[in-house]
């Protein structure tokens, strides 16, 4: 018997109005709130102990990462009912933003068993990164996240690169190693929306996607923007771009990295990946 536990995040851009909806639409199923920073995590780890085989994540990449993390590489499946500021791990799968729709797809219960990458032992879904992506992350205002959504990514990403940029190595095996002033690893195709930063990307193949980048300025970003909306980011020459199963990232000053759109750790940081341990209901 599937047996469903709803784990919600009030706090998500959208999640408030829209769980009395929610509690409306659907019966004889959980519906669990989180208080906080980690308390989805938690709550997955109780849930799954507690025998439910299906937990779905209603809210953004944030939370869905921390749900991720508390089922781990148990059999439980994961659901999406996506209500975050982006979503981008939903719009990867092709799970529609329309909650009732949303929930057949749930329903349907289709199973795809996608990898699960980690980065330091932290589970990720989608992406991680190290330097001035994980920078913007980490000052970027819940309070003004909340009231700008994807824009107030943008305002706080002209403030970091105003700064100078760390130096960072990277080492895998087989590649030589690598210098950049940021680094995006990438489990999907999709990066900050419905942008395909990482073209070659098989969520999967059991390999990570990397991109290496070689300057942080102001004109650097502007090209790096550009290239991102318009597909062509991979063939700049000043990005490297390759796939690996294991890397190490090592930066020359303290340095966050970011998981899911979440500030997860600093440099160093080890990478890895897991093929097809991670099982997510998608549409038919």
């Amino acid at each position: 018997m599937n047996r469903i536990c709803i784990i919600a995040n009030p706090a998500a851009r959208g999640v408030s109005t829209r769980l009395q909806s929610l509690s409306r639409l659907i019966r004889n199923v959980v519906i669990k709130t989180t208080k906080g920073p980690g308390d989805a995590e938690a709550q997955t780890e109780r849930a799954v102990e507690q025998g439910y085989t299906t937990i779905v994540a209603a809210g953004g990449d944030g939370t869905i990462n921390e749900i991720v993390n508390g089922i781990g590489t148990s059999n439980v499946a994961l659901g999406i009912l996506p209500m975050g500021t982006v979503n981008v791990f939903a719009m990867e799968l092709g799970i529609p933003f329309n909650l009732l729709a949303a929930w057949k797809v749930i329903r349907g219960g289709k199973i795809r068993a996608i990898d699960l990458a980690s980065a330091n032992g932290h589970h990720f879904v989608q992406m991680a990164g190290v330097g001035a992506d994980a920078q913007v992350v980490e000052r970027n205002n819940r309070h003004i996240k909340k009231v700008l959504g994807p824009l107030s990514y943008l305002l706080t990403a002209t403030q970091v690169v105003a700064e100078k940029p760390p130096r960072l190595r990277v080492y895998c095996d087989g590649q030589p190693t690598v210098e950049g002033s940021f680094v995006l690893v990438g489990n999907g195709r999709l990066y900050g929306g419905p942008f395909s930063l990482f073209p070659d990307a098989d969520i999967q193949d059991g390999l990570l996607d990397v991109c290496v980048f070689k300057h942080m300025n102001y004109l650097a970003l502007m090209r790096y923007l550009r290239g991102l909306v318009f597909g062509s980011l991979t063939k700049f020459t000043d990005v490297r771009y390759f796939k690996t199963a294991h890397l190490l990232v090592k930066a020359d000053r303290h340095v966050p990295l970011e998981a899911d759109g979440e500030v997860a750790g600093h440099a160093p940081v080890e990478f890895s990946i897991k093929r097809r341990k991670l099982r997510v209901i998608v549409p038919e």
